[in-house]
C-alpha cells in the first residue's frame, strides 16, 4: 500500500512540474526519463531471454508423460484465449491517441527497427521474408537488434534443449550459471524499481507538459476497460466454457476454489497463494493430492493469463502511441509474443508490468506511456492475479478429470 501511494504521489509531482511549464526543469526532467529508458533498455534482453530460458529449462525436472502434456495443453489454451479476449477487446473498445510531441517523435524509432517484428508487411516484406527474418543466422545478432521474436525462438529453443539434456554435472553447471544470472539480473532490476518514483516524476512530468488531461483520462480510461474488461469475460466467460466443455461445473469449482481465489486478490502473488490453492484444490475441490501437488506448482510457473491479455493489450497501446497501425497482422503477432513472454514470465519482479516495459524498450516504444500506467497496475495486478489463480484451479480440475476418465477406460 505505501508503494502504491508513493507511486501515486510520485506521478501527481511529475505532473505538477510538468504544467510549470519551466524551460530547464522540463529539460532536467527529460533528461532523468531518458536516463531510466537507457536502463529498462538495458534490462530488457537479459529480462525476457534468462526468464523464458530458465522456466522451460525446468520443465525436465518437473517430469514428463501424459499428465504433464495435459497441464501444457490446458495452460496453452486458456493463455492464448486471454489473449485473443484482449485482442477483440482492444479493437472493439480502440483507446485514443495521447495528444503528446513526444510521442510523435517515437515514429523515427519505429521507422528505423530494421527487424520487422511489428508489423510483418512493412517495407512490403512478405510472410516468407518475415518468417525468414525471425530466424536467426548467428547467435549474436537478435541480441544487438533486439528482434524479440528472434529472442523469443533462441531461448525457447535452449531452454526446452536444456529440459531435454540426460541429468549430469554439465547440465546442472550450465542450469546453475543461467540461475545465477538471474538472481544477479534480479537484483539490478529491484535496485531499479526502488527508484523508480524519480522515474514516474520524469515521465509524468515529461508527458504533462504536453498533454490535454481530457483526451488522457478518455484514452486511459479505455485502456482500462479493455484490460479489466477482458479479465472479467476471461474469469466469467472463457474459463468456465472450458470446465463445460470437460463435463465440470463452473459454479461449483470456483465456490470450493474461493478462498484461493480471493487470498491471490489480495496477496497479488500466485507464488504466495500456491499453499492454499493446493490444500483448497484437495480439500473442498477434491483433486487427488498427486494431481494437485503436480499441476498447481507448474501452473503457479507458467500458466499467466491475466499477463498475456495484459502484455498483449499494454504492448499494442503503446506501440499505437509511436504511431504505429495496430492492424490484425500486428494483433497476431503479439498474441503469439505475449503468450510465450507471459509463460516466462515466473519470477520476475513486478510480474507483466517491467517484462511489458522491457518488451517496449527493447523495440524502441514510447515508455514514457507506462509511467501513467503504473499506479493503475496496482488494481490490475489484483485482478490478474486472482485471474491466474482461477485459472490455475480450472487447468487442475480438468486435469484430474481427463485422468479418471483415462483410468476408467
Amino acid at each position: 500500500m505505501k508503494i502504491t501511494l508513493l507511486w501515486i504521489g510520485a506521478l501527481v509531482v511529475g505532473a505538477v512540474l510538468g504544467l510549470l511549464g519551466l524551460g530547464w526543469l522540463n529539460e532536467v526532467m527529460n533528461f532523468v526519463a531518458t536516463v531510466y529508458t537507457r536502463l529498462f533498455q538495458l534490462l530488457a534482453v537479459p529480462t525476457i531471454v534468462l526468464a523464458v530460458i530458465t522456466t522451460f529449462a525446468t520443465f525436465g525436472s518437473k517430469g514428463s508423460g501424459r499428465i504433464f502434456g495435459r497441464t501444457l495443453t490446458y495452460t496453452l489454451l486458456t493463455t492464448f484465449a486471454a489473449a485473443a479476449v484482449g485482442a477483440v477487446l482492444y479493437v472493439l473498445i480502440a483507446p485514443g491517441n495521447l495528444p503528446i510531441d513526444t510521442v510523435v517523435e517515437a515514429n523515427s524509432k519505429f521507422a528505423s527497427q530494421e527487424s520487422g517484428i511489428l508489423n510483418p508487411l512493412q517495407h512490403e516484406t512478405t510472410y516468407a521474408d518475415h518468417i525468414i527474418s525471425v530466424i536467426p543466422n548467428n547467435i549474436v545478432k537478435p541480441f544487438l537488434e533486439g528482434n524479440v521474436l528472434s529472442l523469443l525462438l533462441l531461448a525457447f529453443a535452449i531452454g526446452f534443449g536444456l529440459s531435454k539434456l540426460p541429468e549430469s554435472e554439465n547440465k546442472a553447471v550450465v542450469v546453475k550459471f543461467l540461475l545465477g544470472l538471474q538472481e544477479l539480473l534480479f537484483l539490478l532490476i529491484r535496485g531499479l524499481i526502488w527508484t523508480l518514483p524519480l522515474g514516474i516524476v520524469a515521465f509524468s512530468a515529461q508527458l504533462s507538459a504536453q498533454v490535454s488531461a481530457g483526451v488522457v483520462a478518455d484514452s486511459i480510461g479505455k485502456y482500462v476497460l479493455v484490460v479489466l474488461g477482458g479479465n472479467v469475460i476471461q474469469f466469467f466467460v472463457v474459463l468456465p466454457l472450458f470446465l463445460l466443455s470437460r463435463g465440470l461445473n463452473p459454479i461449483r469449482v470456483l465456490s470450493k476454489m474461493m478462498p484461493a481465489v480471493l487470498m491471490a486478490l489480495f496477496t497479488k502473488s500466485s507464488a504466495a497463494t500456491l499453499p492454499v490453492t493446493m490444500n483448497t484444490a484437495e480439500d473442498r475441490l477434491g483433486i487427488r493430492s498427486k494431481i494437485a501437488r503436480f499441476v498447481l506448482p507448474i501452473c503457479t510457473t507458467i500458466n499467466m493469463n491475466g499477463c498475456a491479455a495484459f502484455i498483449l493489450v499494454t504492448s499494442l497501446f503503446v506501440m499505437q502511441q509511436g504511431g504505429m497501425p495496430i492492424t490484425w497482422d500486428t494483433i497476431l503477432m503479439w498474441i503469439l509474443i505475449s503468450v510465450i513472454s507471459a509463460v516466462g514470465n515466473a519470477g520476475v519482479p513486478m510480474g507483466c508490468y517491467f517484462l511489458t516495459l522491457s518488451l517496449m524498450s527493447g523495440i524502441g516504444a514510447p515508455v514514457a506511456v507506462l509511467g501513467i500506467i503504473l499506479p493503475i497496475y496496482t488494481i490490475i495486478d489484483m485482478v490478474e492475479t486472482a485471474e491466474n489463480v482461477w485459472s490455475d484451479s480450472c487447468v487442475a480440475a480438468m486435469v484430474d478429470k481427463d485422468s479418471l476418465k483415462q483410468r476408467s477406460i
